[in-house]
């Protein structure tokens, strides 16, 4: 059972990702579409940003009293109706229609995916949401190998767009069967506004998430521009950047679990912090395009952990609403993916873009400082399998998460 419900879970972050990677990697041929100019494509971005952000504010309360599994078994499906949606929209003003049911859709999603994920943690009793994660990676790398694939084969942005999410639909609808309920929640210990207020721990946690989608968001988008226009680099090694960070943010995420288990969470956060803030100081005075994208690989193989960390502490920081807690944490990431690109044009136009890209490592020193303050708890007690005999060579009961 905890093994299919780990399965299913880590495939809808897969689908998620796969979803994802396919609409940016066919971006160019939505604005061929629709003659729409590179500002208006940032709409289209923002609105789509602004969609999940408002669900996920929105529907916190929602998740709390309902839970995970039935909010994905819902969501998942529409969000691959809503992708149908933007493929099939004949101008660019139904188009931003929906995009924003899209991000709607798709906020929900990934709140309640990511809040699965904590279920699924909480009944293994170990770290397992870097993993996870690594599902979004794989699913964003295919999903970008499918927009290449469709492009070379002559297909537009309709056909790519609706083909992805006619194969999503179904599966969506089958991993539903995969997830676990979500486990009883302790009577609340107040109630009125005060009662409904999220813990400080939950909003502390959000504030790492925030910095660390920042910082993610900052690398996606500049990297390329970075490699081209700083360091001469050509378009087609400028492509590279990004694609090699993503490489490596799967690599870290498949041995983060076993890392966090080993090191514990603190001490995890904290080098995730300070390998960021060395990666990119690499990639700030790098001489040259191969010395960047060294200095790219090395921020992705340590930046990874953080953001599933933080999730998988927003599921333990409010016992009693731990859907409610990741949707917090979740919205204020997204708030973060949004912010950082914008903060960094900002800058770059101000001064260069290797100081703009570098407010990178400002952030993470702020994530390795920030665990610091940062107060840890056990994850509550959930229903498991019978523990095997002590002493029993064929016991793989999991060890608690060290903090």
């Amino acid at each position: 059972m905890l093994f299919r419900a780990r399965s299913g879970t880590f495939l809808t972050f897969a689908l998620a990702g796969l979803l994802t990677g396919v609409w940016v990697a066919r971006m160019p041929a939505l604005a061929g579409k629709f003659g729409t100019t590179e500002g208006e494509i940032g709409i289209v971005v923002l609105v789509w940003g602004l969609g999940a952000i408002a669900a996920m504010q929105a529907l916190r309360g929602v998740m709390a009293r309902a839970g995970s599994r039935t909010v994905l078994r819902a969501a998942l499906p529409l969000t691959a109706l809503s992708y149908a949606a933007v493929a099939l929209a004949p101008t660019y003003g139904l188009l931003l229609a929906a995009v924003a049911l899209f991000g709607m859709t798709f906020g929900i999603t990934d709140i309640a995916m990511n809040a699965q994920g904590s279920v699924v943690e909480q009944a293994y009793r170990r770290s397992v949401m870097s993993g996870m994660h690594a599902g979004w990676c794989v699913g964003a790398m295919s999903g970008g190998l499918f927009g290449v694939a469709t492009a070379a084969a002559g297909f537009g942005f309709t056909g790519t767009v609706l083909a992805a999410a006619l194969l999503s639909l179904p599966a969506g609808l089958a991993l539903g069967r995969t997830y676990l309920p979500d486990p009883a929640a302790p009577a609340a210990p107040g109630t009125g506004r005060r009662g409904r207020r999220m813990p400080a721990a939950v909003y502390l946690i959000g504030v790492l998430g925030f910095i660390a989608f920042m910082t993610e968001g900052s690398i996606a988008d500049w990297s390329g521009l970075l490699l081209h226009d700083e360091l001469g680099a050509t378009e087609a090694v400028a492509a590279v950047g990004y694609p090699v960070f993503e490489l490596a943010m799967l690599l870290g995420r498949l041995v983060g679990d076993r890392v966090r288990m080993r090191v514990g969470t603190r001490r995890l956060l904290t080098g995730a912090g300070l390998g960021t803030a060395a990666g990119m100081t690499v990639v700030v005075l790098a001489p040259n395009p191969a010395v960047a994208i060294a200095g790219f690989f090395v921020t992705g193989l340590v930046v990874c952990t953080v953001v599933p960390t933080t999730i998988s502490l927003a599921g333990t920081a409010a016992p009693d609403r731990p859907a409610a807690a990741v949707a917090q944490v979740g919205a204020m990431g997204y708030g973060g993916l949004l912010l950082g690109p914008v903060v960094v044009g900002f800058l770059s136009d101000a001064t260069s873009l290797r100081v703009g890209v570098g407010t990178v490592v400002v952030l993470a020193l702020l994530i390795a400082a920030g665990a610091r303050f940062v107060r840890f708890r056990p994850a509550p007690a959930v229903a498991v399998p019978a523990p095997a005999e002590a002493g029993d060579p064929n016991d793989t009961r999991p060890e608690p998460i060290a903090a």
